[in-house]
């Protein structure tokens, strides 16, 4: 395969937790007696569990399951966020992952900081977010006296508006998201859609997490089903979104 070409290949890939079942330690308990750990009792468990995959140039993909079911833990394993505790990773292609909509915002700082540090950040020059700006805020329908106000008083939906007006400012190769309409009012995501098209269209590889199969079926041409960190099926969109679909009807009526 050339290098030009951005792929996503995973060979038995595993993400390990442990859960300590004893009482929850406070930090200023950790730091003072480093040992508090030893003889409390502990279980491990894999969010993520001997998943092998390979994603090609051209693919958009939809992930999807149930909750728990390790979707954005393999994403961020993918993103980079976490190492995984076994397997290989092996990534082409510069990733921007959309994971958790507006979590790098500071809650103290305004919209306008906001946007020009997650801007920088992004690799955006100062003249070139200048340059940016007004069309971020006229997509974010954020209201101007907003804009000079502390990110803390923007309400869920709004942050979620403004990181997204943002980040479709990019031109990303592997483009990841992961459930970033979950504080999306229904007329931001319909508008959103139609820009989301144009971000996927010039993307080499697309990975989708979402509750929402009516979204999974616009945009995902595969699908892959996980459920307890493990692939459960995995092939063309639509067959694997109606059998998904369909196991989770049963188990409602179950």
């Amino acid at each position: 395969m050339a290098n030009s070409q951005s792929h996503i290949n995973l060979r038995g890939v595993n993400l390990q937790f442990t859960v300590y079942a004893s009482k929850q330690f406070s930090v200023r308990e950790r730091i003072l007696n480093p040992f508090m750990f030893r003889g409390t009792e502990k279980r491990s468990f894999f969010a993520v569990n001997d998943v092998s995959l390979r994603i090609e140039h051209g693919e958009r993909v939809a992930l999807v399951g149930p909750n728990g079911a390790g979707k954005s833990s393999l994403l961020k394993i993918i993103a980079g966020v976490y190492p995984a505790s076994s397997g290989e990773v092996e990534i082409q292609g510069k990733i921007t992952p959309l994971i958790e909509m507006g979590a790098g915002f500071h809650p103290e700082l305004t919209g306008r900081e906001n946007l020009f540090l997650n801007g920088a950040i992004l690799g955006f020059s100062r003249a070139e977010m200048r340059r940016r700006l007004p069309k971020i805020l006229d997509f974010s329908e954020i209201p101007a006296d907003f804009l000079d106000t502390s990110i803390k008083y923007y309400s869920s939906g709004m942050q979620t508006r403004l990181a997204f007006s943002l980040a479709m400012e990019l031109e990303p190769q592997i483009v990841i998201f992961d459930e970033i309409f979950s504080a999306g009012d229904a007329h931001f995501v319909e508008k959103a859609g139609a820009r989301m098209e144009k971000l996927i269209s010039g993307a080499h590889i697309m990975i989708l997490v979402t509750h929402d199969l009516g979204l999974a079926r616009r945009f995902a041409t595969r699908g892959i089903w996980l459920d307890r960190g493990r692939v459960v099926r995995d092939g063309p969109a639509e067959e694997v979104l109606q059998a998904y679909a369909a196991a989770m009807h049963a188990r409602e009526k179950s």
